[in-house]
């Protein structure tokens, strides 16, 4: 740390500021956001009150440091990257301060959430229209800096339609409150300039809606009310920055439909685009959004459920808003005829359309992996007036071809703003980028469109303004930032004297080549490749629990960057390309990864498919191979080992563990929290229990006289034999001659977890040798401790070639019974049922044939989404204790309070009925239990 950088810090002290930061650490995580750029800032400081974000300005226009605005840093055109400051209001300045419904506003602090506003103007009956697919975690703040938009904006307007007002600090230090009417110092010489230039700014200036490139001029006209606030939404925080701001509510449509209008082509869909924006009526359409074929097939080829859709290559997503669902409908179909897609649905549900959106929402996501080469940002938002969009894309097209490149579009194209991923090399260090993006935005401005449609220019395209704005418009900007931020202090680089845009490039930097252990059989089996697919659209980063998501749950509980799949994936990009971070075993990534629970969340919830569990998994396989590892790695790491050395000593040890001093003395030694309590090792196992029903393929008569094998995991085997004898209850009352497999066969999870692959692979390699018979003879087989079963299908295959196909051909008992055409459920008609699935059956598994059989037994179904918190070893590990209250606080345990007396909980993974008995005192059935309890 340099002499500058800790009289900063020291600044920062001495005016309040608390949450200042320049370790290594925090650096790594606040040097990219979602887009390409790469900027290693000096320090980071995360205010916690107003008048800290003040001080944050003070400091650093009295030392001379730049400053950058976070937002969410899911910024897709590097503007929320820098050398200087990075401010981080999202992680203290959230809260929706005053909500007012008879005026239909609210006041935010900058760094409020927007799905924060959304939820409690809902409960109102309201909203905030424009809604980025970021909605989940995008801030305000980032929403003013941008002029972002969204998918409904073409109903409800831009962020900027939306401003009442605002309370801003610029550059120069002046504080003002602004809003229509206000006056300031700057507002009185902004407006000279453009009274000396008003016939110039009246035509270059919002020509249409997705003019969002440059500055807003318009909004400084006289006819328009001269609004500063305005003015500055859009700025990308050059000019000032965000203290408070107001924002303008609508009313909630009544009554929405979704029409899905199917095309041969992108192109083909959006030369219709014209034809349904002339059919829709003023506040009856809401959104005109377009789809392409190849993003819903990274979704089918991951085996995801997608909705039904019309028949085509290209999809328009139009919403229709209406008083009641009859005229919504109605309107529609006018819609449709009026479109003349190939074919069309009409989408009432609320369920279903709430999946369409989820995929749209996903795009950026999903797109970067829908090409044989990683897709990126860079050229991601430009915009053309909507009747030009068709011939804009077919000529979009014939460029990517002639660069050699691919592109998926998709976007608002009922406003002409498009979306892409392209599939850039970077090996040459962005050259073709640069050739491209020129070329891109001469063809662009030919069309009279914008660079930037709504995530603002920002390090990506600022350098290519004058291509589309003749000099006296630049010379307008100059001037502007002169007012307004004289010293250039905040996010230079951006929009005035821009950066270069080859400048800073993360993809072009070399990734150390280390090779894993695990297959990583998509990233070509380098972890570097691996960690590099996360892009920063921060999906982790917002609360996806309430929509049955798992990701991301200590970043939940802490909301700390560094608890988030993307600033561990960031960590760890940091110690590959070998210059911030030194390398896995730094301290670093070992802080980084301490919090991970391995919930393989992020392998289904995140859009560009990062696995955290399992590049966890191979760091500390690499970081302590040959050395000397954590306690917990030896005692709970290799428990089942340690369980089947006591099976036939369990009454002994488990009275042992009742004692108070030999109960701490072992978790002492075993590195497992004190507070927590120990689990009883089964008095008999499973596979000992039941020897009337033990059989093994050795035994030639099984093949005939059994119909479904129950596999005996460690788990179930050595701490929890009653869900095996009620899963053998069930299945025999259906019918079912039930074989219990004889042989051990141990998945290896918990020395996965840890890290201890060359181990685990031994393991995994013998279980799979004993379950390929059984599997392969055609009788089903099935596991109940979803940890295990899912471990199976996706780990086992990182460790032996072929193994996931062990896994994948046994069945959840759910997924077996859902197979017996003749069998009913016992029913459970009138029974509430608050539902925790583990989080590996949520993320691997799919929890999908469960609720479904619960439903059809007549069940009232609450699922909890997220993840309970103890995850295996995780939550009992030393050190853990609190963050694991933290997970189980936030979803879990708020459920399972307010449930009604006498609801059943659900939870089939032994560890989340551990963490309900630990920290609740609530017993918790496994779905075996559930069923053989109500058998008549």
């Amino acid at each position: 740390m340099g002499p500058d950088t800790q009289d900063l810090l020291a600044a920062l002290r001495r005016a309040g500021v608390t949450d200042a930061s320049a370790a290594t650490l925090d650096r790594a995580l606040y040097s990219s956001d979602a887009s390409l750029y790469r900027v290693v800032p000096t320090a980071v400081a995360r205010p916690r009150s107003r008048d800290e974000l003040l001080a944050c300005v003070a400091v650093a226009r009295g030392t001379g440091t730049p400053v950058t605005m976070r937002g969410a840093g899911t910024s897709i055109a590097g503007n929320a990257v820098g050398a200087g400051l990075v401010i981080d209001t999202a992680r203290h300045l959230g809260q929706v301060l005053h909500l007012d419904p008879e005026a239909r506003t609210a006041v935010v602090q900058p760094g409020t959430v927007h799905a924060t506003v959304q939820r409690q103007a809902l409960a109102a009956g309201l909203r905030f229209g424009p809604d980025p697919s970021t909605h989940t975690r995008c801030t305000i703040g980032g929403m003013i800096g941008n002029n972002a938009c969204g998918s409904r904006a073409l109903g409800f307007g831009r962020t900027v339609d939306n401003v009442a007002g605002m309370d801003v600090v610029l550059g120069t230090g002046e504080e003002v409150r602004l809003g229509p009417g206000s006056t300031s110092r700057a507002g009185t010489d902004l407006a000279a300039l453009v009274d000396a230039d008003l016939g110039h700014v009246r035509t270059h200036f919002g020509r249409f809606s997705r003019q969002v490139s440059g500055y807003g001029l318009e909004h400084l006209l006289p006819e328009n009310g001269r609004r500063l606030d305005r003015f500055l939404v859009g700025s990308e925080g050059t000019l000032g920055v965000v203290l408070e701001a107001t924002v303008d509510l609508v009313v909630d449509p009544p009554a929405t439909v979704l029409a899905v209008l199917g095309y041969r082509d992108m192109a083909s869909a959006a030369d219709a685009v014209p034809a349904v924006l002339a059919a829709g009526s003023t506040g009856e359409l809401i959104a005109c959004e377009g789809l392409d074929a190849r993003i819903v097939d990274v979704l089918r080829g991951a085996g995801r459920s997608v909705p039904d859709l019309p028949r085509g290559a290209g999809w328009l997503f139009v919403e229709v808003a209406a008083d009641n669902l009859a005229e919504a409908e109605a309107s529609a179909a006018r819609l449709v005829a009026a479109a003349g897609p190939l074919e069309a649905r009409i989408v009432t549900a609320r369920a279903e359309q709430a999946a369409l959106w989820r995929i749209r929402e996903d795009g950026a996501g999903l797109a970067a992996r829908s090409l044989a080469r990683p897709a990126y940002s860079g050229w991601e938002d430009a915009a053309v007036p909507p009747e030009h969009l068709g011939a804009w894309l077919r000529d979009f097209e014939q460029l990517l071809g002639e660069h050699g490149l691919d592109g998926v579009p998709y976007g608002h194209f009922g406003d002409g703003c498009v979306h892409v991923r392209i599939d850039f090399d970077f090996d040459d260090g962005g050259a073709r980028f640069r050739r491209f993006l020129t070329d891109a935005a001469t063809q662009v401005a030919a069309y009279g469109g914008s660079l930037s449609g709504e995530h603002g220019d920002g390090r990506a395209r600022s350098e290519l303004l004058p291509l589309m704005y003749d000099e006296r418009s630049l010379a307008l900007f100059g001037a502007i930032k002169q007012v307004c931020d004289p010293d250039n202090l905040l996010n230079p680089g951006v929009l005035v004297d821009p950066a270069p845009l080859d400048a800073d490039l993360r993809p072009a930097r070399p990734v150390a080549p280390v090779r894993s252990l695990l297959a990583l059989a998509h990233d070509g089996g380098f972890l570097g490749a691996a960690v590099h697919r996360c892009t920063g659209v921060g999906k982790c980063v917002a609360d996806n629990a309430p929509s049955g998501g798992v990701m991301c749950p200590s970043y939940a509980a802490t909301r700390d960057e560094k608890d988030s799949t993307r600033g561990r994936a960031r960590v760890l990009q940091e110690a590959l390309d070998g210059s911030l971070v030194a390398g896995l075993a730094s301290p670093e990534v070992a802080e980084a990864l301490d919090l991970c629970l391995s919930c393989k969340g992020c392998a289904r919830d995140c859009p560009t498919g990062v696995d955290m569990a399992t590049y966890k998994s191979e760091v500390l396989h690499q970081t302590y191979a040959g050395k000397r590892r954590p306690r917990s790695h030896y005692a709970l790491g290799q428990l089942p080992r340690w369980a089947r050395m006591t099976a036939r000593l369990a009454p002994a040890a488990n009275a042992a563990l009742r004692v108070g001093p030999l109960a701490r003395l072992a978790k002492a030694v075993a590195g497992i929290d004190q507070r927590r309590g120990l689990p009883q090792f089964a008095r008999r196992t499973l596979r000992r229990s039941t020897p009337t029903n033990a059989h093994s393929l050795m035994s030639e008569s099984s093949l005939v006289d059994v119909d479904v094998w129950l596999w005996a995991d460690s788990f179930t085997d050595h701490f929890v034999p009653e869900t095996g004898r009620a899963a053998i209850e069930v299945l025999e009352a259906a019918g079912l001659r039930v074989g219990v497999i004889d042989e051990r066969a141990c998945c290896g999870l918990t020395w996965i977890t840890t890290g201890q692959l060359t181990a685990a692979r031994k393991i995994v390699t013998r279980a799979v040798a004993t379950l390929t018979p059984y599997v392969e003879s055609g009788v089903p087989v099935i596991g109940l401790e979803p940890s295990c079963l899912a471990s199976l299908r996706s780990d086992a295959a990182e460790l032996v070639p072929g193994a996931g196909a062990v896994g994948e051909r046994m069945l959840t008992l759910a997924e077996f019974l859902a197979t017996l055409g003749e069998w009913s459920p016992p029913d459970l008609t009138g029974v509430e049922i608050v539902a925790q699935p583990h989080c590996h059956h949520a993320s691997v598994l799919g929890w999908e044939a469960d609720e479904a059989l619960l439903r059809r037994a007549g069940a009232t179904v609450k699922k909890v989404g997220g993840c309970c918190g103890l995850a295996g070893n995780f939550g009992v590990e030393k050190g853990h204790y609190e963050t694991s209250v933290a997970i189980a606080e936030h979803a879990l345990l708020p459920a399972v309070r307010t449930a009604s007396p006498g609801a059943v909980v659900l939870a089939d993974g032994m560890s989340c009925r551990i963490q309900l008995d630990d920290l609740a005192g609530v017993p918790a059935l496994h779905l075996a239990q559930l069923l053989a309890s109500r058998l008549p």
